[in-house]
């Protein structure tokens, strides 16, 4: 205890989970329950629930701590018990949820509820080892991201629970070849509009789809079939719902008391205190609970840029001690979160959702780095789909938006990031995004995944691009599934399976994403054909790789090659995949100099499409 106060109040604990909350054991047989809040400001504190009628005044609470820490032990309360700590200060009392309750109601309801974690038995042991043994880097990464409540539901419009969603998306994602699946925020929230991503129970994942034991199953099953589970997670702001964590005792206890930091104005929430060592207990704790307890094997934080950034989407700020514009506290949080994090979980994804170049974010904390892994390329993502919204005729006049990435593509570890936020309010879906008629939208829509698959990176995507959702996305229903009634759409979703497949079987796609290594230019700047080619490398494993932006075929299209004969191995315009049916077998090269190269191939590249082509013999 003395050294769980110590940390907790003077520097961070880890794993505030084991002592915070309730803690349900059974003692000479009889159920009991130990409640722990963290409530500084407060006068008088006590449970209250369906166990004691509400009763304010039946189960007090002592102060065990000078700093703040409340306590008290309750005989005969069931599991699912639903209960709040009614807080007093001076002449204002409150109801509040518990901060670290593991099981909370939803939906308008609000209460905590007493769960006990240990109920489900994991029997992922051999998963858990090879991903703390394995580096990620060197791996392929295809990351499926999830909204639960929309991806799928019962004809009826029911959602699916934990387990049904286990039973029909994991096999599906398995059977797509992604490697990864990304949850959207799953931790309790009241209103099911903001996706989540406005928390109130950081410690209880969504009472929406089933209970805790039903989470871990799920996560249990992805891994008994090969694939990783990454949560979102929101440490940079909080809803300002009165039960929740808004000036939980009367005072300032998890927000930024500083007037000028306190409030996220844009999206109406509180910022964390990132100095206080108890917010820092909360947030590090709560990230690795989700490790520890559900066994996920990535975290990716949301809204980091709005963090490092005192002036973030604030027209009012105040300087930090040297006069510039960074959060110092929260920076040197987010190097405490993620060394922390790899400290007891080595193979972890921890993924930052950052906007900006601000420098270092995936260097490691000791050579001076924030101490993620990986980043999510934004710049990538807005280049490239504003580059393939333009009408083919005119893209030669925006040919950089393609090929800009490559100047920084390795200043970090990238992940290439088509999210849920690129379809909706009004930007369209993927597929509806492409110019040109139903033919070439799809052809444009195939030519972009061709390319987004071969361009360094780890990859993600949203549900549903997978067989060409039209209308954006509507958290409200699921995915528009009747689609593949259609054979452009059936035709599609054999493209990105195959796609993906593709992807999974050669190294040279993914083995070296972090350097020049695995990737060399054969001719970047053709705008005026509205082609790139280049090479993907991971030792002797070359691919050659030709994307066709423009709207016409290109008949004995020259590209330069080391000397020998290729076999055209994938292209996105085979007829069962939608194309024309474009074909170039196998090929050798001409004793003819092209793009550097002393001899070159001759290929015919279907409009709108994509080739990979592979050397399978010297001349």
């Amino acid at each position: 205890m003395e050294q769980f106060r110590l940390d907790f109040h003077y520097r961070f604990s880890t794993k505030a989970y084991h002592y915070l909350g309730s803690h349900y054991t059974i003692r000479d047989g009889r159920p009991v329950v130990t409640f722990r809040v963290y409530a500084p400001h407060a006068d008088f504190v006590s449970v209250v629930g369906d166990f004691n009628n509400w009763n304010v005044n039946a189960n007090p609470m002592r102060r065990v701590t000078v700093e703040g820490i409340w306590e008290t032990v309750i005989e005969n309360v069931a599991i699912y018990a639903k209960y709040k700590y009614y807080i007093v200060n001076k002449n204002r009392d409150f109801f509040k949820q518990d901060p670290y309750s593991c099981h909370n109601e939803t939906d308008g309801d609000t209460c905590s509820k007493v769960y006990d974690l240990s109920a489900f038995t994991f029997t992922d042991a051999e998963w858990i080892k090879n991903r703390d043994m394995e580096p990620v880097y060197r791996k392929p990464v295809n990351i499926y991201e999830v909204h639960l409540g929309s991806w799928r539901r019962y004809p009826g419009g029911e959602q699916f629970d934990y387990r049904k969603i286990a039973t029909e998306l994991l096999p599906y994602v398995k059977e797509m070849g992604y490697t990864h699946i990304e949850i959207m925020p799953v931790m309790e929230h009241p209103f099911a509009g903001s996706w989540g991503y406005q928390v109130t129970g950081y410690y209880a994942v969504t009472s929406r789809y089933g209970t805790p034991a039903d989470f871990m199953y799920l996560v249990n099953k992805a891994h008994r079939l090969g694939i990783g589970v990454i949560l979102d997670w929101v440490p940079a702001h909080f809803p300002k719902d009165d039960f929740g964590l808004i000036e939980f005792d009367g005072g300032y206890v998890y927000e930024d008391p500083h007037p000028l930091r306190m409030e996220h104005k844009g999206w109406g929430t509180r910022s964390f205190n990132y100095a206080k060592p108890e917010v820092k207990s909360f947030l590090i704790s709560n990230a690795i609970f989700y490790f520890d307890k559900y066994h996920i094997d990535g975290l990716r934080v949301d809204a980091v840029a709005s963090m490092l950034y005192l002036d973030y989407d604030r027209t009012e700020w105040e300087a930090n001690i040297y006069g510039g514009n960074h959060n110092l506290e929260a920076i040197e949080f987010l190097k405490q979160l993620n060394t922390e994090v790899f400290r007891l979980f080595p193979g972890a994804m921890m993924i930052a959702e950052e906007s900006t170049a601000f420098p270092g974010v995936t260097k490691p904390v000791h050579y001076g780095g924030l101490g993620f892994n990986f980043k999510w390329n934004m710049g990538w993502m807005n280049d490239t789909l504003a580059y393939i919204a333009t009408d083919p005729l005119f893209r030669r006049h925006h040919h950089n938006q393609l090929t800009f990435s490559f100047y920084y593509v390795f200043s970090e570890n990238f992940i290439l990031p088509i999210s849920h936020d690129e379809v909706v309010h009004g930007k369209k879906s993927v597929l509806d995004k492409m110019p040109g008629d139903y033919w070439e939208k799809f052809a444009n829509f195939r030519a972009f995944y061709g390319y987004m698959m071969t361009h360094p990176g780890k990859k993600l995507n949203f549900m549903g691009y997978e067989f060409g959702q039209f209308i954006e996305w509507d958290y409200r229903k699921e995915l528009d599934w009747l689609l593949l009634q259609y054979p452009m759409h059936r035709k599609l979703n054999r493209y990105i399976r195959a796609l993906n497949r593709f992807y999974l079987d050669n190294p040279a796609l993914w083995e070296n994403d972090f350097s020049w290594e695995g990737f060399r230019w054969i001719e970047s700047d053709d705008a005026d054909h509205n082609v790139i080619s280049f090479m993907r490398i991971a030792g002797k494993s070359e691919l050659i790789i030709v994307i066709n932006f423009a709207g016409i075929d290109w008949r004995n299209y020259r590209l330069g090659a080391p000397a020998g004969r290729y076999r055209e191995i994938f292209s996105s315009d085979r007829r069962i995949y939608g194309g024309a049916g474009t074909k170039n077998g196998t090929v050798t090269t001409e004793p003819v100099p092209c793009h550097g190269h002393s001899q070159s191939l001759v290929l015919n590249i279907g409009k709108l499409s994509f080739i990979a082509l592979k050397k399978t013999g010297k001349e």
